[in-house]
């Protein structure tokens, strides 16, 4: 014979267990509809990619000391200043890979910035200072809004600075396919200079000058030349 007061007890038990299943339950349809929301409200579209446009890189070559030019099809944003870091990467891309006619480690991710600014409205200390002062993380520099040439201020990280083959030939080929390949893809680039981290280097790798502003148009030869 059961007490009574277990019968009582057996019965409170038997309605808090089947309460606690209805709550549950209900917290668990609740969350299948905010799943369904989700997903619901997610993007159906893929992501805009930049359109596929003619670059031309003037590649270095340590074996005859020569920059080749090359013409590319690749995904370009609109964004002037974005579009200079855009090809200087995958210059930089062709000089990291193995079989590179100008072997330099480093990549695309060893332009931090490029700046584009006035040529003759901003001298080169001011433009790097410019520079200096932007974090290295920051978006590149918009192209001003006018028509007359323009100083782009690439700015190096230390890393490929650190990395980069001393000697005169192979860092001039350096320099001066950047120079001839922003002069190539943004034609209103007539000068440009070299910053490193986001400060002034007096040299790439103990030899060719980062103090200078380089003559864009000067870099860029007819096909096969030397420099």
């Amino acid at each position: 014979m059961i007490p009574r007061h277990q019968k009582v007890i057996f019965a409170l038990l038997l309605v808090a267990s089947l309460a606690m299943a209805a709550l549950l339950w209900q917290l668990r349809q609740r969350a299948h509809q905010r799943m369904i929301a989700g997903e619901d409200a997610a993007p159906t579209s893929a992501p805009e990619v930049a359109p596929a446009v003619q670059a031309t890189l003037l590649v270095a070559s340590d074996a005859d000391n020569s920059l080749i030019t090359q013409n590319r099809s690749l995904p370009l944003p609109t964004d002037p200043g974005a579009r200079a870091r855009a090809v200087l990467g995958k210059l930089l891309d062709l000089y990291s890979t193995p079989d590179s006619t100008h072997p330099v480690p480093g990549g695309a991710s060893s332009i931090a910035q490029v700046f584009l600014l006035p040529a003759d409205a901003v001298k080169p200390a001011a433009a790097a200072g410019h520079a200096a002062t932007t974090h290295a993380d920051a978006p590149a520099a918009k192209e001003p809004d006018s028509t007359g040439p323009l100083l782009a201020v690439v700015n190096l990280t230390g890393s490929f600075v650190a990395g980069h083959p001393s000697g005169l030939e192979t860092e001039t080929l350096t320099v001066l396919s950047i120079c001839g390949t922003l002069h190539a893809n943004l034609p209103r680039v007539t000068e440009v200079r070299f910053l490193v981290d986001g400060h002034a280097q007096a040299t790439l790798a103990g030899h060719a000058d980062l103090t200078r502003t380089y003559l864009a148009a000067d870099a860029v030869p007819s096909e096969g030349s030397h420099p």
